[in-house]
């Protein structure tokens, strides 16, 4: 499983190089959504437990990296 999860935040991290005029909230939401579904996949028992957490920590990591960028973007 950790394979997995380094393989997904390398796939992320290479993702996000393309994308350079990516808002901060954008980048937010998509490092959060990728966190927290490594996070979350961790989490689950086995099984469907690890899908279910990899969406629910995809779901509630992209909406607090939404709000973080958002923030920092007022910031600035």
């Amino acid at each position: 499983m950790k394979k997995i999860s380094l393989f997904l935040c390398a796939v992320l991290a290479l993702g996000l190089l393309g994308c350079s005029d990516m808002k901060g909230r954008d980048i937010g939401t998509l490092t959060g959504a990728g966190v927290g579904a490594a996070l979350g996949s961790q989490i689950g028992g086995g099984g469907a437990a690890h899908a279910l957490g990899a969406a629910g920590g995809a779901v509630v990591g992209g909406l607090a990296g939404h709000a973080v960028g958002k923030s920092m973007e007022k910031k600035q």
